[in-house]
């Protein structure tokens, strides 16, 4: 059949509030794993503190990136199939749940000079994120029965922005009350670190692994509560697990006879792939290129998390008024055009050759640093959207009752090659022997996932 049935996206009507409201909830409880250990706090620690020196450190955390790109690739159809056989999403995430919070939990044991430190870092990130992924597989797939079609690009976009708030609030706590700089060892807020955390062991910065954990436990709570899962199906365990290995098949047959579906998961391909890229190495750049800490990549965090909540609320409302594919093009085009920017500047320049005075005292003092918070905003701003909007255009373009699997491609689609990328950047880091390669090898991705958007039907 075509992706494009009757019934694509099609929730009859709109579900109670509450039940809206404990969906939203999953971004809220997921993103302090993103924005805390991939992006801003415990990454950069990994890359300054663990890593032989920050160049290998960008390296060795693309590789385990790439690692867990590549089992996502494998898990998310195949989940998400079995997933729309068996009916529930609620059990399946509950089961990436666990998994999360005991691979964020490892992380405090990576410790600066222990003996392990560098393999628990790296395999309690690349588990918690294919963990973490794979949940939102089949929470995304719940989409299409909470709201209509109309509403998809703003449900979508209001969780992404819940999400930021996440982040941000969890960056404060973070930022404020825990990772206390190594120098002064105060944190953000002028106070010693609550919990008698220790600032020359970074346990500022390994906290987060704990906290993301715990946190994800108290505010998935909503979602179990009150949001209303999917019927059950009627197969035995046995038989809709076996349905759901086939369907993978013809849901990537279907996916190549329907153009539209098919050049869209192709183009998400690539421009995710660089997107996951991009908030992976974007601390490690600040620390490696600049030397910032816990501070200056904390306020980093937050401005770019603000940033990121109000392009998230008005990205959703775009997509409602104009479709997602204009949303979409206009974030890849603005995302190439800040690697450039990145790409531009050193410890002493800015747009390759236009040299700048040495630092002064206080936060980003010099211009450089500057122009990378700035950059780093944008990021935030059209990051939000970029993501929303993709997923609500795949709602729009499949059925609802097959969403688990659909959005399980979307997700294979968004994964297959996330290692390409990862993978892409920490080779060039290691043969140029310079993180200037990374925003290099991005440009060249989101150029090539716009190219392929232009020919999907717009939506």
């Amino acid at each position: 059949m075509s992706p494009a049935g009757d019934d694509a996206g099609a929730a009859a009507g709109t579900a109670p509030r509450r039940a809206i409201l404990g969906w939203l909830m999953f971004d809220w409880a997921c993103q302090p794993f993103f924005t805390l250990v991939t992006t801003f706090v415990f990454a950069p620690y990994f890359a300054a503190a663990l890593a032989p020196d920050p160049v290998a450190g960008q390296s060795l955390w693309g590789f385990a990136t790439a690692a867990a790109g590549l089992v996502l690739a494998f898990l998310s159809p195949i989940l998400g199939s079995i997933a729309d056989a068996t009916g529930p999403k609620k059990p399946w995430i509950a089961s990436c749940g666990l998994v999360l919070f005991v691979s964020s939990f490892a992380l405090w044991y990576a410790a600066p000079g222990g003996a392990h430190a560098i393999p628990v870092a790296l395999v309690g990130f690349a588990v918690g994120t294919v963990a973490v992924e794979v949940a939102a597989v089949f929470n995304n797939a719940m989409i299409p029965h909470l709201v209509p079609p109309e509403r998809f690009g703003r449900l979508s976009g209001t969780g992404w922005a819940i999400g930021y708030l996440g982040g941000l609030v969890s960056l404060v706590i973070v930022l404020g009350f825990l990772a206390a700089d190594s120098e002064t060892g105060k944190t953000f807020f002028g106070i010693h670190p609550l919990f008698g955390l220790d600032p020359a062991m970074r346990e500022g910065d390994r906290i987060t692994g704990p906290l993301s954990a715990v946190w994800f436990l108290i505010f998935i709570l909503p979602l179990f509560l009150f949001t209303t899962d999917i019927a059950r199906s009627t197969l035995r365990v046995r038989d809709a697990v076996k349905k759901g290995f086939l369907q993978v098949k013809s849901t990537i047959a279907d996916a190549r006879r329907h153009e539209s579906v098919g050049r869209f998961l192709l183009a998400n391909m690539v421009y995710q792939d660089a997107l996951v890229a991009l908030f992976a190495f974007g601390g490690i750049y600040g620390a490696g290129v600049f030397g910032w800490e816990a501070t200056e990549l904390g306020v980093f965090g937050i401005l770019l998390t603000v940033t990121g909540t109000i392009g998230a609320l008005i990205g959703g409302r775009l997509d409602d008024a104009f479709g997602a594919k204009p949303v979409i093009l206009g974030a890849i085009v603005v995302l190439a055009c800040v690697c450039l920017g990145v790409l531009s500047l050193g410890r002493d320049h800015i747009f390759f050759v236009i040299a700048t005075a040495p630092p002064s005292g206080g936060l980003y003092g010099s211009v450089p640093e500057k122009m990378f918070l700035a950059l780093g905003l944008v990021i935030g701003a059209v990051a939000g959207p970029l993501q929303a909007s993709s997923r609500s255009m795949l709602a729009r373009l499949v059925p609802a009752r097959e969403a688990g699997r659909y959005f399980g491609l979307l997700a294979l689609s968004g994964k297959v090659t996330s290692f390409l990328a990862p993978l892409a950047v920490a080779t060039a880091t290691w043969l140029f022997d310079t993180q200037a390669a990374g925003p290099a090898v991005l440009i060249a991705f989101f150029g090539v996932g716009g190219l392929l958007l232009r020919g999907v039907k717009r939506v």
